[in-house]
């Protein structure tokens, strides 16, 4: 069955909480399986992410806290997923994430699949976890072969599911998924999406996480110049096509990141029926 997935991030002001609650609760109303929560780097949102999961776990059929292990001791992330576990969590994405600026030390996990094991030998099955997988490469990564080799070691580690970084270009998604099953590869690989609603932000994002924008949208986004509308526009259209596309190649469901706004996700799936559709 077609699993829909949201994500938000902690929000930090009174503003922002007031548009997080409005979007967690529109969306709240769709067929979404889980809502997910971002974990900032080296754990600068800690407590924001906990209090956020457990809010959208009201609401949603799941609330999914991230977890990442970068910068950090073995003890301290025993400690966060036992608080995971106590507070009724049993679903996480798992992540090596990032240091925060001028942090000084690297921890005692150098990389996601060194805490999928740590999940694993310390918790057994408790979790469900998911991990990330990059279809254009890790900007780390000194190439997709050593990308892809690393993204079968975090699934053999222990990983039931995988969601992508967002793509636009589906032949990138469809080339990974079709590499991972010929090494093996059984799980689930969801396809992460992204709404297009501000260029500027978009590409600042895509230059630092590796993600492409195809030439042509860039293009066609930088002829838009400040208008807001037709920026928008063009971008729903965009994206609900490649949802189309993704769902029609059979992929396991959709990651919606949502920058904790609803009418961009509300817009796209109202242009995908049988994305709400429960049978």
């Amino acid at each position: 069955m077609l699993e829909l997935s949201v994500e938000f991030f902690p929000p930090k002001t009174g503003e922002g909480i007031s548009r997080f609650k409005e979007a967690a609760k529109e969306l709240s109303l769709m067929r979404f399986g889980f809502a997910s929560v971002t974990y900032g780097a080296g754990g600068s949102t800690r407590d924001g992410t906990l209090a956020t999961a457990r809010e959208l776990k009201k609401s949603f059929k799941e609330g999914v806290p991230h977890v990442s292990c970068y910068g950090s001791d073995e003890k301290s992330i025993f400690d966060l997923l036992d608080s995971y576990a106590k507070h009724g969590f049993s679903r996480l994405v798992v992540l090596r994430g990032d240091l925060p600026s001028g942090y000084g030390g690297l921890g005692e996990f150098k990389n996601a699949v060194d805490l999928v094991r740590f999940i694993r030998r310390e918790f057994g099955n408790h979790f469900k976890i998911e991990v990330a997988a990059y279809p254009e490469k890790h900007p780390q990564s000194d190439s997709c072969e050593q990308d892809i080799n690393y993204f079968v070691e975090k699934i053999n580690a222990g990983a039931d599911g995988a969601i992508t970084q967002y793509f636009y270009n589906p032949d990138a998604y469809f080339s990974f998924v079709e590499e991972a099953h010929k090494r093996g590869v059984t799980v689930p690989i969801v396809p992460g999406v992204m709404p297009i609603t501000n260029f500027s932000q978009l590409a600042r994002f895509s230059d630092s996480c590796g993600a492409e924008i195809p030439k042509w949208i860039r293009n066609r986004l930088s002829d838009f110049g400040d208008d807001r509308v037709k920026i928008y526009s063009f971008g729903i259209s965009v994206v609900t096509r490649l949802c189309k596309n993704l769902l029609q190649n059979n992929c396991p469901g959709l990651h919606f990141y949502s920058m904790n706004q609803s009418k961009p996700i509300v817009d796209i799936l109202s242009g995908i029926p049988f994305a709400n559709n429960d049978e």
